[in-house]
């Protein structure tokens, strides 16, 4: 069976003002303290790093004793598969306008499939992020903002000779209309189905598009923009005292974002310290153990005193939740994992369970099949659902943590 070089890439971009500490959690996120023999997606702009999503791997439920990845990383039971993630340019007030870097950092949310945005939950950045006292800002404020900022950039391009591209619209079947909507769009990365569901989230399926007043194009770019660049807010400068009663308010305020509480300087810490050999630690896990005492420095000894306190009282640094938050619950991913032996569970090479796939909920094994290969896809037969050793045929959905491997004609 041929072979695609990697499963296809998903694609974070990272957005927040000056001094929130985008640039740290972008640090922390990236470092993987462990040696890593075959980095994928070697071939990387200055601005972009390699973070993981993290997920029991499937060979402890299989029963084996092991596995061995190509394409992501196995350490004690867990399976760590890469994501891209994009650090984009600085974001300023009126980028929609051009001010700043404004066009610059709008066009690199175009490449990226989700969003992380990295607030100050301390309250202590101005709205340009200039340092202030702990508590003078509101982080809402800054989560909002960017969400303007987003939109009104979109509405410029869509609504841009609106009155005369709707018009033509009418005459079009329900489908059609779909499909010159996304192609308007396609400049922005968007896909048919995000088009699909923001008409019907906003009504307007069925609407004659010439008839839609300005307020109802704007309710239709901000569930477009919902749905194809979803948010995930990274709360950060959690163990600033003020941050719990910030945060407390941004969830009530934003009961439907996603926000999860964060120390990124406290992940920065820890994996620093594991690269280096002084403790055990997983990103995401909720403690650490120091190997040796003897062999830290007090100063090294007071930061991770530090960051114990953050874990005891949060969980975790919330760096890893965020990452598996906007790929597993944001972006809707599972893990699959093709295999071409379903007996053994292993490739043409001998390697056990060498791929995870995150592909979207609802993918049928057909649509895996071309994913792994174009002929693999055009030439399918058949796939076993390596768990059960069952047939499945071309429209079987796949669900987390399939094991499956393609027939395919010769």
């Amino acid at each position: 069976m041929k072979k695609a070089i990697a499963p296809p890439k998903i694609y974070v971009g990272l957005l927040g003002k000056t001094n929130v500490g985008k640039s740290t959690f972008f640090s922390a996120a990236t470092l993987i303290p462990v040696k890593i023999e075959n980095r994928p997606f070697v071939t990387l702009e200055p601005s972009t790093g390699i973070a993981y999503v993290r997920k029991p791997c499937v060979h402890r439920e299989l029963g084996l004793g092991g596995c061995t990845p190509v394409t992501s990383i196995c350490i004690n039971g867990e399976r760590f598969i890469p994501i891209v993630l994009v650090d984009l340019p600085g974001l300023v007030r009126d980028a929609h306008k051009g001010r700043g870097l404004g066009n610059r950092f709008l066009d690199s949310i175009r490449q990226a499939d989700a969003l992380i945005h990295v607030v100050d939950a301390s309250g202590s950045t101005d709205e340009d992020g200039r340092p202030v006292k702990p508590g003078f800002r509101n982080p809402v404020d800054d989560v909002l903002a960017i969400e303007y900022e987003y939109e009104e950039w979109m509405y410029g391009i869509v609504s841009r000779d609106w009155p005369r591209f709707s018009r033509g619209l009418d005459h079009m079947n329900p489908g059609q209309i779909v499909d010159s909507l996304t192609q308007r769009l396609s400049g922005l990365s968007i896909a048919r189905e995000h088009v699909v569901k923001a008409l019907t989230l906003s009504k307007l399926d069925g609407v004659k598009p010439s008839s839609w007043r300005e307020e109802e194009l704007k309710v239709f770019i901000h569930n477009l923009r919902v749905v194809a660049k979803p948010i995930v807010i990274a709360a950060n400068k959690i163990d600033v005292p003020e941050a719990a009663d910030i945060l407390k308010e941004m969830k009530k305020r934003l009961p439907d974002r996603i926000i999860i509480p964060v120390s990124a300087l406290a992940e920065l810490i820890l994996r620093r310290a594991a690269e280096k050999n002084l403790i055990e630690y997983l990103p995401g896990d909720p403690a650490f153990r120091i190997k040796s005492s003897s062999s830290i420095t007090q100063q090294q000894l007071k930061a991770l005193e530090s960051v114990s306190r953050v874990l005891k009282e949060f969980g975790s640094t919330g760096v890893q939740q965020t990452l598996n938050s906007v790929v597993f619950d944001a972006l809707n991913r599972i893990v699959v994992y093709p295999v071409e032996d379903s007996s053994s569970y292993r490739d043409s090479k001998g390697n056990t369970l060498p791929d995870a796939y995150l592909v979207p909920n609802g993918t049928k094994v057909v649509e895996l099949a071309y994913m792994v290969h174009t002929d693999l896809g055009k030439r399918f037969l058949y796939a076993i659902d390596a768990k059960t050793k069952q047939r499945v045929g071309r429209d079987y959905v796949l669900k987390d943590g399939d094991v499956v491997e393609v027939v395919a004609a010769v």
